[in-house]
C-alpha cells in the first residue's frame, strides 16, 4: 500500500492510494481497504465499515467490520488463516493515520462465537458513541456484543418521533430504541424481552446517558405470554418491534410475524404509530407487505428506511428493512 494525499475524516486521517499485490490473497484485503477508505467513522462515533454479506463484493460474503472507536470488529462467518487475518489488521491500522487501540475477530461459523484480539490488548467491555449517545459493548460469552449499528436509521427515527409519547419497545434486547426514544422527550418507554442480561444491558446504557429510570421499564418477558400485562400498561402512541430472524422456539418470522401483526393493534393508542423492524435474508422480498395487507389493510404507511450505504446488498429484498406506520381507528 502506497502513501498518498491524507483525508481528514473526524477523528481519523486515511491514505487513499493502493497498490494492488500479485497475491490474491493479498488482493482480497486491499478490495478491503479501499472499500473502509469510504466509510471511516466521524468523530469517534460507531460506523460499519465493511459489510461483505450483501454479496457486493466476490470472495468476500464472510467478512463484516465495524468500527465502535477505540475498538475495531472484524466478523468472521468462515474460516480464514491467522496470517491472513494479521495482515488484514496491518493494513487497516496502516490505513488509518490513528489506529485503533484494540482489533478483535469474532469467529461466528464457530460453535459459541469466539471473539479473539489480535492487538497485545484486550478489553470485555467498551463504552461506544452514536449520534452523541452512549452504549456499553460486552464482548465475553456472547454471540451479539449488545448493539446493531444497521439499526442506526431506526434510532434517529425513533428519536426524532418520540416526544411526549408512551412508547412500547418489543425485543428490545439492549435497549437502544429506549434510549434514542428518552433522548427524544418520549414520556415513557416499556421496554420488553425474554433475556434478563439484555435488558440488565439495557438499564446500564439508560444510566450511561443520565436518562430518569422512573420513565423506563424493563420486563423479562416472552411477548405472547404477556399480552394482558402490555394491555394494563398501553395503550402505547408509539410500538416498537425489533424480533431477531430466528430465535429457536420462541421467535420464527413464518410463523410468529402473524400473531405479532394481530396483536399490536390491542396495544396501540387511537392514531398511533408502529416501528417494525424485518431482518432476515432468507425472507421473501414481498413476505412483510403480503402481510400488513393481510392483517393490517388499512395502515397508513408513512416510510420504508434501509440502512444506508454503509450496508450494500446485490439484492436489496433482502437488506434489513423498517416500516413506519401509522394506524386509522
Amino acid at each position: 500500500m502506497s502513501q498518498c494525499a491524507t483525508i481528514i475524516n473526524g477523528a481519523y486521517k486515511v491514505k487513499t492510494s493502493f497498490i494492488v499485490n500479485r497475491d490474491p490473497l493479498l488482493n482480497n484485503i486491499d478490495k478491503i481497504c479501499q472499500e473502509v477508505a469510504l466509510h471511516l467513522p466521524h468523530n469517534g462515533e460507531i460506523r460499519r465499515l465493511f459489510y461483505g454479506r450483501g454479496h457486493c463484493f466476490p470472495d468476500l460474503e464472510d467478512i463484516v467490520i465495524d468500527a465502535y472507536p477505540p475498538l475495531l470488529m472484524i466478523y468472521l462467518y468462515r474460516y480464514r488463516p491467522q496470517e491472513w487475518l494479521i495482515q488484514l489488521q496491518q493494513q487497516l491500522q496502516q490505513l488509518l493515520v490513528t489506529p485503533f487501540e484494540y482489533v478483535a475477530v469474532q469467529h461466528r461459523y464457530q460453535a459459541k462465537t469466539p471473539i479473539e484480539f489480535l492487538t497485545d490488548t484486550s478489553i470485555e467491555q467498551i463504552d461506544v458513541v452514536e449520534a452523541g449517545l452512549n452504549y456499553r459493548l460486552r464482548l465475553t460469552n456472547t454471540q451479539n456484543i449488545g448493539f446493531f449499528p444497521d439499526m442506526a436509521v431506526g434510532r434517529k427515527l425513533v428519536r426524532q418521533q418520540s416526544s411526549g409519547k408512551k412508547v412500547l419497545n418489543l425485543f428490545a434486547y439492549s435497549c437502544s430504541f429506549s434510549v434514542a426514544a428518552l433522548a427524544g422527550g418520549a414520556k415513557q418507554v416499556v421496554n420488553l424481552d425474554m433475556s434478563r442480561n439484555a435488558l440488565e444491558l439495557g438499564r446500564t446504557n439508560h444510566q450511561l446517558n443520565r436518562l430518569d429510570l422512573r420513565s423506563a421499564s424493563f420486563l423479562a418477558m416472552e411477548l405472547f405470554r404477556s399480552k394482558s400485562k402490555l394491555r394494563k400498561l398501553g395503550p402505547f402512541d408509539l410500538i416498537i418491534c425489533d424480533p431477531p430472524a430466528t430465535q429457536g422456539k420462541s421467535f420464527n418470522a413464518q410463523q410468529h410475524w402473524p400473531k405479532v401483526l394481530q396483536l399490536l393493534p390491542q396495544l396501540l393508542a387511537p392514531e398511533g404509530e408502529l416501528l417494525l423492524c424485518v431482518n432476515g435474508p432468507k425472507l421473501a422480498g414481498d413476505f412483510i407487505v403480503d402481510l400488513l395487507a393481510k392483517y393490517l389493510p388499512t395502515a397508513e404507511k408513512l416510510g420504508i428506511y434501509l440502512p444506508g450505504d454503509d450496508f450494500p446488498e446485490q439484492d436489496p429484498s433482502c437488506a434489513t428493512t423498517i416500516y413506519h406506520l401509522k394506524l386509522h381507528n
